[in-house]
Formats: structure tokens, C-alpha cells, sequence
């Protein structure tokens, strides 16, 4: 896999150099020197290229004149982030049916931003971390684990049975985020921008929310809204999660819990 441009080749190299098997660096790039200082007190090979090659290596995208080599995305097991979701250590976000790279690139970089969460894909129809999706997540993908599942139903059910309440981001009918009291130990839905959360995934909803819209016409598109419904979240989430949260498979009663 292949990461493009300054700030995420950067964001590499501090938060994970094992992983890096190449730097190329095209020539006169001002930043040569400080790229390869860095990754030689790593062991990383550099390689410094002409522009031509830089352009054939980058497939004619925007590089920055610096391309990186890395080892392919790794994946965490699901039960290892479901057990940390129960003890309000991470809050999941289920990935229902989003094919665009660019929206999936856009969430892990505002979830990488915010802290605090795990991304849960299907396994089938779905983007998955590819070179274009790390390129807009321009580094977030360091800091934002990603687990895979056959079958996000049953991965939600799980995490039902964990105790976790699942809420869903819906256009129409929800109850309004500004207003709603989340519940917590939380998990949140996020829909693809053409159908939204698939019908036998909303029957598995607690919560229901919605972003109000000034004009009723106009929507967000996916990450966007990820990135508001996870700042919120952020916002209500207990700052002791361990002590407030249920024992795992027990629920918080709250009051006035939106419909």
C-alpha cells in the first residue's frame, strides 16, 4: 500500500515506522533531508527519484514529491473492541453499505481528530482501507482502529447483548442530536449517502437521530455527519465511562431516552 504527501508520510513515521518499507523522495523536494534523517534513525531505506518516476510511482496524483511504502492495513479482531465498547474504553461506529473511498477516507480522519472510536465494516458490500481511503484520511488511519465482520447484524446483536446501546443516524424521524441525552455505553450507525441504514439494520436501533436541517431539502453527506454525530458523543460521554457505565450486559436505565 502506498501513502502520498507530506503530513501523512509524517504521521507515519511518528505514530507507527515499523510499518514503512520504502520512502521515495523526488529530487529537490525541500523536504529530502528532514524525511530522510528521520527515517534512517528507523532503518527505513529512502529512495530519491526524478519527477518523472515520481509522477509514474503516484499514478499522476498529487504527491508532494513524497510517496511511501507501507505494509497492508491491518485489521483488529471484533471481540477485542467489543469487550472494550461494553467497558465505555472505545465507542464503535457501524459502517452500513458506504462504498465511497472518499467518505470512508473523511470519517477516519475526523474519528482520528475526536479519539476515542473504533470502526466496524462488512466484510461485503463495503469500502474497505485502500491506498485512495488512507490518502484523504491523511494519517487518521494511525489512530483509528478498524475491525471487519461478516455480518454487521449480528456484529450489532453482539454488542446489544454486551450491554451497548445502538444508536442511528437517520435523515427523517429521529429525535433531534442538540437535544437528544445520549445513552451510554453507545454505538452509533452510519448509512451509505443513497439508502441510508438498510431497513433490517434499523429494526436493531434503540435511538434514532437526525441533524437538523435549516433547509429540509438539503443533507449531509455521510462523513459529514459522522463527523458531527461523533463530536457529539464525544461531548456527552462520561468522563469516569468505568464507573458509570453498567456492568458489562447490563443496561443504564436513563429517562426520557429518545425514541
Amino acid at each position: 500500500m502506498k501513502i502520498y504527501g507530506k503530513n501523512p508520510v509524517m504521521e507515519r513515521l511518528k505514530a507507527n515506522p515499523k510499518s514503512v518499507r520504502v520512502i521515495f523522495v523526488q529530487t529537490g523536494h525541500p523536504e529530502h533531508s528532514y524525511i530522510a534523517s528521520k527515517a534512517r534513525k528507523h532503518g527505513i531505506p529512502v529512495s530519491v527519484v526524478e519527477p518523472r518516476k515520481m509522477l509514474k510511482l503516484g499514478r499522476s496524483l498529487n504527491t508532494q514529491g513524497l510517496i511511501m511504502e507501507v505494509q497492508d492495513f491491518e485489521y483488529v479482531p471484533y471481540e477485542d473492541v467489543l469487550d472494550e465498547a461494553a467497558a465505555g474504553n472505545t465507542v464503535l461506529v457501524f459502517i452500513d453499505g458506504l462504498n465511497d473511498p472518499q467518505n470512508l477516507g473523511a470519517i477516519i480522519r475526523s474519528l482520528g481528530c475526536l479519539g476515542g472510536f473504533t470502526l466496524v465494516l462488512p466484510t461485503h458490500d463495503s469500502v474497505h482501507v485502500t491506498d485512495a481511503v488512507m490518502r484523504v484520511a491523511c494519517g487518521g488511519e494511525n489512530y483509528v482502529r478498524v475491525a471487519k465482520v461478516n455480518n454487521l447484524n449480528q456484529a450489532i446483536g453482539k454488542a446489544k447483548d454486551k450491554g451497548i446501546w445502538i444508536a442511528g443516524s437517520v435523515v427523517k424521524d429521529g429525535a433531534d442530536l442538540k437535544e437528544a441525552k445520549l445513552p451510554f455505553p453507545l454505538a452509533l450507525v452510519i448509512g451509505s449517502e443513497e439508502k441510508g441504514i438498510r431497513d433490517v439494520t434499523l429494526q436493531k436501533l434503540d435511538v434514532k437521530l437526525s441533524i437538523y436541517m435549516a433547509h429540509p431539502r438539503m443533507s449531509l453527506n455521510a462523513a459529514h455527519a459522522a463527523s458531527i454525530f461523533c463530536y457529539e458523543i464525544n461531548k456527552q460521554k462520561p468522563k469516569n465511562a468505568k464507573k458509570q457505565n453498567a456492568p458489562a450486559g447490563e443496561r443504564i436505565i436513563y429517562d426520557n431516552l429518545p425514541e
